[in-house]
Protein backbone atom coordinates (compact mmCIF):
# COMPACT_ATOMS: atom_id res chain seq x y z
CA UNK A 1 0.00 0.00 0.00
CA UNK A 2 0.85 3.74 -0.83
CA UNK A 3 0.24 5.86 2.45
CA UNK A 4 0.68 9.62 2.21
CA UNK A 5 1.00 11.44 6.07
CA UNK A 6 -0.41 15.18 6.06
CA UNK A 7 1.29 16.49 8.56
CA UNK A 8 4.74 18.27 10.07
CA UNK A 9 4.69 17.86 13.87
CA UNK A 10 6.21 15.51 16.28
CA UNK A 11 3.05 13.59 16.39
CA UNK A 12 3.14 12.86 12.52
CA UNK A 13 6.45 11.80 12.54
CA UNK A 14 5.60 9.42 15.34
CA UNK A 15 3.15 8.27 12.58
CA UNK A 16 5.19 8.18 9.88
CA UNK A 17 7.78 6.18 11.50
CA UNK A 18 4.87 3.39 13.13
CA UNK A 19 4.19 3.17 9.32
CA UNK A 20 7.64 2.94 7.56
CA UNK A 21 7.84 -0.57 9.89
CA UNK A 22 4.56 -2.23 7.94
CA UNK A 23 5.77 -5.12 5.49
CA UNK A 24 3.12 -3.86 3.59
CA UNK A 25 4.09 -0.58 2.87
CA UNK A 26 5.33 0.15 -0.63
CA UNK A 27 5.22 3.53 -0.76
CA UNK A 28 5.29 6.30 2.60
CA UNK A 29 5.14 9.95 1.40
CA UNK A 30 4.90 13.17 3.97
CA UNK A 31 3.39 16.52 3.06
CA UNK A 32 5.04 18.00 4.41
CA UNK A 33 7.33 16.68 6.73
CA UNK A 34 10.02 18.26 8.69
CA UNK A 35 13.71 17.82 9.02
CA UNK A 36 13.71 14.19 10.33
CA UNK A 37 11.01 12.68 8.25
CA UNK A 38 12.99 12.42 5.08
CA UNK A 39 14.55 9.38 6.89
CA UNK A 40 11.58 7.42 6.89
CA UNK A 41 9.59 8.50 3.57
CA UNK A 42 9.56 10.97 0.88
CA UNK A 43 8.93 14.31 1.91
CA UNK A 44 6.38 16.54 -0.21
CA UNK A 45 7.33 19.58 0.40
CA UNK A 46 5.26 21.55 -2.54
CA UNK A 47 2.34 20.65 -0.84
CA UNK A 48 -0.29 22.31 0.97
CA UNK A 49 -1.92 19.49 2.99
CA UNK A 50 -4.52 22.14 4.49
CA UNK A 51 -5.38 22.05 0.28
CA UNK A 52 -7.95 19.50 -1.14
CA UNK A 53 -7.15 19.88 -4.85
CA UNK A 54 -3.27 19.99 -3.96
CA UNK A 55 -3.26 16.75 -1.77
CA UNK A 56 -5.69 15.09 -3.75
CA UNK A 57 -3.14 16.08 -7.31
CA UNK A 58 -0.56 14.38 -5.01
CA UNK A 59 -2.61 11.33 -4.65
CA UNK A 60 -2.69 10.65 -8.68
CA UNK A 61 0.76 11.74 -8.97
CA UNK A 62 2.20 9.30 -6.21
CA UNK A 63 -0.60 6.62 -6.54
CA UNK A 64 -1.37 7.02 -3.30
CA UNK A 65 -4.01 4.68 -1.64
CA UNK A 66 -4.44 5.64 1.63
CA UNK A 67 -4.49 9.44 2.51
CA UNK A 68 -3.57 9.63 6.72
CA UNK A 69 -4.61 12.77 8.63
CA UNK A 70 -4.30 12.98 12.23
CA UNK A 71 -3.44 16.49 12.92
CA UNK A 72 -6.28 19.22 12.62
CA UNK A 73 -5.51 21.92 10.03
CA UNK A 74 -6.02 19.51 6.88
CA UNK A 75 -9.40 18.32 8.74
CA UNK A 76 -10.11 21.89 9.32
CA UNK A 77 -10.01 22.18 5.85
CA UNK A 78 -12.19 19.33 4.21
CA UNK A 79 -9.37 17.26 3.13
CA UNK A 80 -11.46 14.10 4.27
CA UNK A 81 -14.67 14.69 2.44
CA UNK A 82 -12.55 15.79 -0.96
CA UNK A 83 -10.88 12.69 -1.16
CA UNK A 84 -13.28 10.07 -0.28
CA UNK A 85 -15.89 11.99 -2.91
CA UNK A 86 -13.07 11.14 -5.15
CA UNK A 87 -12.49 7.33 -4.21
CA UNK A 88 -9.32 8.10 -2.30
CA UNK A 89 -9.32 5.99 0.93
CA UNK A 90 -8.55 8.14 4.48
CA UNK A 91 -7.86 7.56 8.04
CA UNK A 92 -9.65 11.15 9.94
CA UNK A 93 -12.48 12.60 10.70
CA UNK A 94 -15.12 14.30 8.38
CA UNK A 95 -16.35 17.51 8.99
CA UNK A 96 -19.31 16.54 10.33
CA UNK A 97 -17.96 14.99 13.28
CA UNK A 98 -14.90 17.87 14.05
CA UNK A 99 -17.70 19.85 15.75
CA UNK A 100 -17.05 17.30 18.49
CA UNK A 101 -14.03 19.25 19.34
CA UNK A 102 -14.42 22.74 16.89
CA UNK A 103 -17.66 23.45 18.75
CA UNK A 104 -17.22 23.07 22.26
CA UNK A 105 -21.04 23.99 22.79
CA UNK A 106 -22.19 21.26 20.50
CA UNK A 107 -19.53 19.03 22.52
CA UNK A 108 -21.29 19.61 26.07
CA UNK A 109 -25.32 19.23 25.06
CA UNK A 110 -23.49 15.80 23.08
CA UNK A 111 -22.21 14.33 26.34
CA UNK A 112 -25.57 15.70 27.81
CA UNK A 113 -27.67 13.64 25.79
CA UNK A 114 -25.67 10.42 26.46
CA UNK A 115 -24.91 11.17 29.97
CA UNK A 116 -21.35 11.27 29.71
CA UNK A 117 -20.15 13.40 33.14
CA UNK A 118 -18.65 16.35 32.18
CA UNK A 119 -17.18 19.54 34.52
CA UNK A 120 -19.67 22.34 35.17
CA UNK A 121 -19.48 24.99 32.47
CA UNK A 122 -20.71 27.98 31.48
CA UNK A 123 -20.60 29.80 27.39
CA UNK A 124 -19.59 33.26 27.81
CA UNK A 125 -19.85 35.58 24.42
CA UNK A 126 -19.15 38.66 26.73
CA UNK A 127 -16.50 39.84 29.00
CA UNK A 128 -18.58 41.91 31.21
CA UNK A 129 -20.89 38.64 32.04
CA UNK A 130 -17.51 36.61 32.91
CA UNK A 131 -16.56 39.45 34.95
CA UNK A 132 -19.92 39.13 37.06
CA UNK A 133 -20.06 35.28 37.16
CA UNK A 134 -16.02 35.39 38.15
CA UNK A 135 -17.23 37.68 41.32
CA UNK A 136 -19.52 35.39 42.35
CA UNK A 137 -17.72 32.98 42.55
CA UNK A 138 -14.17 34.56 43.90
CA UNK A 139 -11.27 32.19 45.11
CA UNK A 140 -13.01 29.24 43.17
CA UNK A 141 -10.28 26.99 40.45
CA UNK A 142 -11.66 27.57 37.16
CA UNK A 143 -10.72 26.64 33.43
CA UNK A 144 -10.83 29.18 30.71
CA UNK A 145 -10.52 27.77 27.01
CA UNK A 146 -11.68 28.72 23.78
CA UNK A 147 -15.43 27.22 22.19
CA UNK A 148 -13.40 26.31 18.94
CA UNK A 149 -10.59 23.89 18.05
CA UNK A 150 -7.42 24.99 19.07
CA UNK A 151 -4.38 23.21 18.32
CA UNK A 152 -1.69 24.70 21.06
CA UNK A 153 -4.74 23.90 24.04
CA UNK A 154 -5.50 27.48 24.36
CA UNK A 155 -6.47 26.55 28.06
CA UNK A 156 -5.76 28.44 31.53
CA UNK A 157 -6.86 27.01 34.68
CA UNK A 158 -6.14 29.81 37.49
CA UNK A 159 -8.15 30.95 41.08
CA UNK A 160 -7.24 34.34 39.74
CA UNK A 161 -9.93 36.40 38.42
CA UNK A 162 -7.70 38.77 36.90
CA UNK A 163 -5.92 36.39 34.99
CA UNK A 164 -8.98 34.38 33.68
CA UNK A 165 -10.36 37.79 32.86
CA UNK A 166 -7.42 38.94 30.74
CA UNK A 167 -6.24 35.66 29.16
CA UNK A 168 -10.33 35.08 28.19
CA UNK A 169 -10.19 38.62 26.49
CA UNK A 170 -7.70 37.06 23.86
CA UNK A 171 -9.84 34.16 23.17
CA UNK A 172 -12.99 35.59 22.79
CA UNK A 173 -11.44 37.70 19.60
CA UNK A 174 -11.92 33.84 18.16
CA UNK A 175 -15.16 33.74 19.13
CA UNK A 176 -17.06 32.35 22.72
CA UNK A 177 -15.24 31.29 25.57
CA UNK A 178 -16.11 28.09 28.17
CA UNK A 179 -15.52 28.65 31.93
CA UNK A 180 -15.32 25.13 33.66
CA UNK A 181 -14.61 24.34 37.13
CA UNK A 182 -11.25 22.63 38.15
CA UNK A 183 -11.69 19.26 38.70
CA UNK A 184 -8.56 18.21 40.92
CA UNK A 185 -6.92 15.00 39.84
CA UNK A 186 -4.78 12.70 37.34
CA UNK A 187 -5.07 13.84 34.05
CA UNK A 188 -5.12 11.29 31.47
CA UNK A 189 -5.08 10.90 27.54
CA UNK A 190 -7.15 7.72 26.24
CA UNK A 191 -6.57 6.72 22.50
CA UNK A 192 -8.96 4.99 20.03
CA UNK A 193 -9.04 3.87 16.49
CA UNK A 194 -12.36 3.74 15.50
CA UNK A 195 -14.35 2.38 12.92
CA UNK A 196 -18.37 2.67 12.29
CA UNK A 197 -19.01 -0.53 14.61
CA UNK A 198 -15.86 -0.63 17.14
CA UNK A 199 -12.86 0.83 18.64
CA UNK A 200 -9.38 -0.40 19.65
CA UNK A 201 -8.13 1.14 22.63
CA UNK A 202 -4.29 2.45 22.67
CA UNK A 203 -1.85 2.78 25.59
CA UNK A 204 -3.16 5.39 28.23
CA UNK A 205 -0.79 8.33 28.74
CA UNK A 206 -0.38 11.32 30.78
CA UNK A 207 0.32 14.42 30.00
CA UNK A 208 1.84 18.13 31.32
CA UNK A 209 0.46 20.59 29.60
CA UNK A 210 1.63 23.57 31.76
CA UNK A 211 5.27 25.31 31.45
CA UNK A 212 5.44 24.35 34.58
CA UNK A 213 4.06 22.49 37.51
CA UNK A 214 3.89 25.81 39.53
CA UNK A 215 2.79 27.88 36.48
CA UNK A 216 -0.68 28.79 34.92
CA UNK A 217 1.04 29.29 31.85
CA UNK A 218 -0.75 26.64 29.30
CA UNK A 219 1.49 25.04 26.65
CA UNK A 220 0.44 22.73 23.49
CA UNK A 221 2.24 19.51 25.52
CA UNK A 222 5.76 19.13 27.33
CA UNK A 223 5.81 16.12 27.99
CA UNK A 224 4.14 12.89 29.40
CA UNK A 225 4.58 9.48 30.39
CA UNK A 226 2.70 5.95 29.21
CA UNK A 227 1.49 3.94 30.19
CA UNK A 228 -0.38 5.35 33.19
CA UNK A 229 -0.11 3.24 36.09
CA UNK A 230 -3.96 2.60 36.96
CA UNK A 231 -6.04 0.00 38.57
CA UNK A 232 -7.83 -2.26 35.69
CA UNK A 233 -11.40 -1.18 37.21
CA UNK A 234 -11.01 2.30 36.57
CA UNK A 235 -9.91 1.87 33.01
CA UNK A 236 -13.15 0.10 32.74
CA UNK A 237 -14.79 3.06 34.65
CA UNK A 238 -13.75 4.74 31.66
CA UNK A 239 -14.80 2.66 29.03
CA UNK A 240 -18.33 2.38 30.95
CA UNK A 241 -19.00 5.99 31.61
CA UNK A 242 -17.23 7.76 28.66
CA UNK A 243 -15.96 5.68 25.99
CA UNK A 244 -19.05 3.40 25.21
CA UNK A 245 -21.35 6.00 25.45
CA UNK A 246 -19.68 8.29 23.36
CA UNK A 247 -19.57 5.90 20.71
CA UNK A 248 -23.06 4.68 21.05
CA UNK A 249 -24.02 8.70 20.79
CA UNK A 250 -22.04 9.20 18.03
CA UNK A 251 -23.43 6.31 15.99
CA UNK A 252 -27.34 7.20 16.39
CA UNK A 253 -26.18 10.62 15.82
CA UNK A 254 -24.69 9.63 12.64
CA UNK A 255 -21.08 11.31 13.68
CA UNK A 256 -19.00 8.23 13.45
CA UNK A 257 -15.92 7.75 11.31
CA UNK A 258 -12.71 5.68 10.45
CA UNK A 259 -9.95 7.52 12.42
CA UNK A 260 -8.39 8.56 15.55
CA UNK A 261 -10.51 9.94 18.93
CA UNK A 262 -8.73 10.88 22.10
CA UNK A 263 -10.64 11.63 25.21
CA UNK A 264 -8.78 14.16 27.86
CA UNK A 265 -10.35 12.71 30.68
CA UNK A 266 -9.39 13.67 34.95
CA UNK A 267 -9.87 10.96 37.41
CA UNK A 268 -10.81 12.33 40.10
CA UNK A 269 -9.82 11.70 43.60
CA UNK A 270 -12.76 9.52 44.74
CA UNK A 271 -11.49 7.49 41.67
CA UNK A 272 -14.10 8.27 39.01
CA UNK A 273 -13.55 9.44 35.27
CA UNK A 274 -14.41 12.49 34.01
CA UNK A 275 -14.24 13.65 30.78
CA UNK A 276 -12.92 17.45 30.25
CA UNK A 277 -12.73 16.80 26.22
CA UNK A 278 -13.10 15.38 22.75
CA UNK A 279 -9.42 15.41 20.80
CA UNK A 280 -10.83 13.91 16.72
CA UNK A 281 -7.15 13.87 16.09
CA UNK A 282 -4.10 12.52 17.95
CA UNK A 283 -2.89 14.37 20.85
CA UNK A 284 1.27 15.99 20.62
CA UNK A 285 3.32 14.47 22.87
CA UNK A 286 1.09 11.55 23.89
CA UNK A 287 1.03 10.20 20.18
CA UNK A 288 4.85 10.08 20.54
CA UNK A 289 4.60 8.20 23.99
CA UNK A 290 2.97 5.63 23.07
CA UNK A 291 3.88 4.55 19.67
CA UNK A 292 6.85 3.40 20.45
CA UNK A 293 5.06 0.43 22.70
CA UNK A 294 3.01 -0.94 20.09
CA UNK A 295 4.10 -4.36 18.26
CA UNK A 296 1.18 -4.34 16.06
CA UNK A 297 1.94 -3.24 12.10
CA UNK A 298 -0.47 -0.13 11.60
CA UNK A 299 -1.74 -1.42 8.06
CA UNK A 300 -3.13 -4.53 9.53
CA UNK A 301 -4.90 -2.22 11.57
CA UNK A 302 -6.08 0.00 9.06
CA UNK A 303 -7.08 -3.13 6.40
CA UNK A 304 -9.39 -4.07 9.55
CA UNK A 305 -10.61 -0.85 10.09
CA UNK A 306 -11.57 -0.11 6.66
CA UNK A 307 -13.35 -2.97 6.61
CA UNK A 308 -15.51 -1.80 9.68
CA UNK A 309 -13.64 -4.79 11.56
CA UNK A 310 -11.11 -3.56 14.15
CA UNK A 311 -13.03 -5.77 17.29
CA UNK A 312 -10.75 -8.43 15.30
CA UNK A 313 -7.44 -7.15 16.15
CA UNK A 314 -6.47 -7.91 19.66
CA UNK A 315 -3.45 -4.92 20.59
CA UNK A 316 0.40 -6.36 21.31
CA UNK A 317 2.41 -3.89 23.17
CA UNK A 318 5.58 -4.16 25.19
CA UNK A 319 6.03 -4.10 28.76
CA UNK A 320 7.90 -1.43 28.67
CA UNK A 321 7.18 2.15 29.84
CA UNK A 322 7.72 5.62 28.15
CA UNK A 323 8.93 9.17 29.18
CA UNK A 324 8.26 11.81 26.25
CA UNK A 325 10.29 15.34 26.86
CA UNK A 326 9.59 18.22 24.79
CA UNK A 327 12.84 20.36 23.86
CA UNK A 328 10.93 24.03 23.27
CA UNK A 329 12.52 27.24 21.43
CA UNK A 330 13.02 29.94 23.68
CA UNK A 331 9.85 32.42 24.70
CA UNK A 332 7.58 29.65 24.20
CA UNK A 333 4.63 29.27 24.22
CA UNK A 334 4.37 33.15 25.18
CA UNK A 335 7.18 35.04 22.30
CA UNK A 336 8.58 32.38 20.78
CA UNK A 337 11.92 32.53 19.00
CA UNK A 338 12.43 30.90 15.26
CA UNK A 339 15.52 30.51 12.98
CA UNK A 340 17.91 28.97 15.25
CA UNK A 341 19.94 26.40 14.65
CA UNK A 342 19.44 22.88 16.88
CA UNK A 343 22.52 21.38 17.70
CA UNK A 344 23.27 18.09 18.00
CA UNK A 345 20.37 16.81 16.21
CA UNK A 346 22.73 16.31 12.76
CA UNK A 347 24.74 13.82 15.17
CA UNK A 348 21.62 11.68 16.87
CA UNK A 349 20.76 11.14 12.81
CA UNK A 350 24.14 10.43 11.81
CA UNK A 351 24.28 7.66 14.25
CA UNK A 352 21.20 6.24 13.83
CA UNK A 353 19.30 6.52 17.24
CA UNK A 354 16.75 8.25 15.60
CA UNK A 355 15.39 4.77 13.85
CA UNK A 356 14.95 2.97 17.44
CA UNK A 357 13.51 6.04 18.00
CA UNK A 358 14.06 7.89 20.24
CA UNK A 359 13.67 11.39 18.50
CA UNK A 360 10.57 12.64 16.87
CA UNK A 361 10.82 16.28 15.34
CA UNK A 362 8.34 18.98 15.62
CA UNK A 363 8.62 22.62 14.37
CA UNK A 364 12.30 22.25 13.03
CA UNK A 365 13.31 21.92 9.53
CA UNK A 366 15.93 21.89 7.07
CA UNK A 367 17.86 25.49 5.82
CA UNK A 368 19.77 26.05 3.35
CA UNK A 369 23.14 24.88 4.33
CA UNK A 370 21.37 21.36 5.33
CA UNK A 371 21.08 21.83 9.08
CA UNK A 372 18.07 21.78 11.28
CA UNK A 373 16.77 25.05 11.95
CA UNK A 374 13.62 25.72 14.56
CA UNK A 375 10.40 27.23 12.54
CA UNK A 376 8.08 27.08 15.30
CA UNK A 377 7.44 26.31 19.58
CA UNK A 378 8.04 22.56 19.93
CA UNK A 379 11.11 21.14 18.31
CA UNK A 380 11.51 17.52 18.88
CA UNK A 381 10.34 15.01 21.78
CA UNK A 382 12.88 13.03 23.01
CA UNK A 383 11.43 9.58 24.14
CA UNK A 384 13.11 7.65 27.04
CA UNK A 385 12.09 3.73 26.98
CA UNK A 386 12.69 1.06 29.94
CA UNK A 387 11.36 -0.95 32.39
CA UNK A 388 10.64 1.40 34.91
CA UNK A 389 9.36 5.15 34.43
CA UNK A 390 11.87 6.11 36.29
CA UNK A 391 14.93 4.37 33.93
CA UNK A 392 12.91 5.99 31.54
CA UNK A 393 13.07 9.41 32.28
CA UNK A 394 16.94 9.10 32.85
CA UNK A 395 17.37 7.40 29.21
CA UNK A 396 14.78 10.79 27.91
CA UNK A 397 17.18 13.31 29.33
CA UNK A 398 20.59 11.68 28.83
CA UNK A 399 19.72 12.31 25.44
CA UNK A 400 17.48 16.08 25.61
CA UNK A 401 20.80 17.15 27.31
CA UNK A 402 23.00 16.42 25.01
CA UNK A 403 21.12 19.35 22.30
CA UNK A 404 22.34 22.73 22.12
CA UNK A 405 19.45 25.16 21.47
CA UNK A 406 20.35 28.73 22.08
CA UNK A 407 17.31 29.64 24.81
CA UNK A 408 15.86 26.36 24.35
CA UNK A 409 14.61 25.10 27.26
CA UNK A 410 12.40 22.20 28.70
CA UNK A 411 10.62 20.97 31.70
CA UNK A 412 12.83 18.88 34.28
CA UNK A 413 10.37 16.69 36.11
CA UNK A 414 8.32 14.87 33.63
CA UNK A 415 7.64 11.28 35.05
CA UNK A 416 8.84 12.03 38.72
CA UNK A 417 5.61 11.26 39.94
CA UNK A 418 4.83 8.03 38.96
CA UNK A 419 8.43 6.91 40.69
CA UNK A 420 8.28 4.08 42.75
CA UNK A 421 8.84 5.32 46.23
Amino acid sequence: MRVLVLGSGAKDHAMTWWLSKSCFISGLFVARGNYCTPDIAEKLTDIDPSDAQSVYSACLKYAIDLVFVGTEAPLLSGVIEYLNERGIKTFGAPSKSIKLEDDKAFSRNFTDRHNIPTPRRSLFADIGQMEKYLLRHKGEEFIVKSNNISPSRETLSSKDTDKLLNYAKGLLQKGPVFLEEFVPGLPITATILLDKNSYLMLPIVSEYTRKAEDEDVPTGGMGAICPVPIKEDIEDEIRKKIIDPTLYGMKVEQLSYRGVLTFSIIIKEDRSPILVDYHVRFNDPAAQAFVPLINNDLLTILYAMNADKLDTIELSTSDDFTVAVVLASEGYPEDTKIGRVLKGLTHIKRTEIIKRPLIFCGAVDTDKEGLPRTIGGRTVTVVGKAKSIEEANKRAYKVIESFHLEGGWYRKDIGEKFFEN
